[in-house]
């Protein structure tokens, strides 16, 4: 089929590799413009970007899809079908009606549960068991189109958000080869109300730990948010991210945030948290044994 591929993070890069495998003619890819990054605030192609440059496949970078110009650009490229993969631009009515075959989006969640731009963190967040892939048509509201496939996974108990952030793009990858192959087969269905809230955009108000919650919670806030933003603590006036973690089922018997042998910490409900990879302010992430070489802690508390 041919193509027209949206999308812009490492998350897209393998539904944009496998449609490539597949046999697919990806006839352009539409990604965000180059940003700076670094101290030197170095001016920084997308990864979809860098991909599709390997592949010789032309690359868009306009700033919306709204401009007339930009319309036509679209349709001169005839395409059948427009894949979106986190592109992180809202398609206007006079793009979806173009592609005679649609516009199918991947998104990173079991909808209409999570919504959204960060699906992946708030499942594990949240807890949650068991999330997965979807593949729908789109549509004018935000993660609202009608299903297509939906293929489930679950979470590990100390898996982190980055951790499952690069499985279901494999996941998502392959779900959407088996779309595009059976979709004059597939029956779409609509998705009815939202299961979960909006899964908004991570930020830094959501790192502090609070050493009051039962273990359980604290170890979902640190799986969530790792790597980013990660979640904090405050140990000697510095700050100190945490990355991963497990919950221990001998609970040291005193203050929440009390710091024992093995980096373990007392938590609220008397309940406690071995802390595993952490980093601390101006230093590199190490393992937590590494780190206690060189910070003995047993007896301090978090402040």
């Amino acid at each position: 089929m041919r193509i027209l591929f949206m999308g812009t993070p490492e998350f897209a890069v393998p539904c944009l590799e496998a449609l490539i495998a597949a046999g697919h003619t990806v006839c352009g890819v539409f990604t965000q413009p180059d940003k700076p990054k670094g101290r030197g605030y170095t001016l920084t192609p997308p990864p979809v970007k860098k991909t599709a440059l390997e592949h010789q496949i032309p690359v868009y970078q306009p700033k919306t899809l709204r401009d007339e110009a930009v319309q036509q650009q679209i349709r001169a490229l005839q395409p059948a079908c427009i894949v979106v993969v986190a592109y992180g631009k809202i398609l206007p009515p006079a793009v979806l009606q173009i592609p005679p075959h649609g516009c199918i989006n991947v998104h990173a969640s079991l909808l209409p549960a999570y919504r959204g731009a960060a699906p992946i963190q708030w499942a594990v967040l949240n807890g949650d068991k068991e999330t997965g892939v979807t593949t729908m048509y789109m549509a004018e509201g935000l993660d609202t189109g009608d299903i297509l496939l939906q293929q489930a996974t679950p979470i590990g108990p100390e898996e982190t958000a980055g951790e499952l952030h690069d499985r279901l793009a494999v996941l998502g990858a392959e779900l959407l080869c088996k779309t595009l192959s059976q979709l004059s087969e597939i029956t779409p269905r609509p998705q009815g109300e939202a299961t979960t809230p909006y899964a908004s955009m991570l930020d830094k108000s959501l790192s502090p730990i609070d050493w009051n919650l039962p273990a359980q919670k604290i170890h979902d806030q640190i799986r969530g948010l790792s790597p980013w933003p990660a979640a904090t603590a405050t140990l000697s006036g510095k700050l100190l991210k945490v990355f991963e973690s497990r919950v221990v089922d001998d609970a040291p018997q005193d203050a929440p945030g009390t710091i024992h042998e093995a980096f373990v910490v007392t938590c609220g409900n008397h309940t406690a948290l071995q802390l595993l990879r952490v980093q601390l302010a101006g230093k590199k992430a190490m393992d937590a044994q590494t780190f206690l070489r060189g910070h003995p802690l047993a007896g301090k508390q978090f402040s």
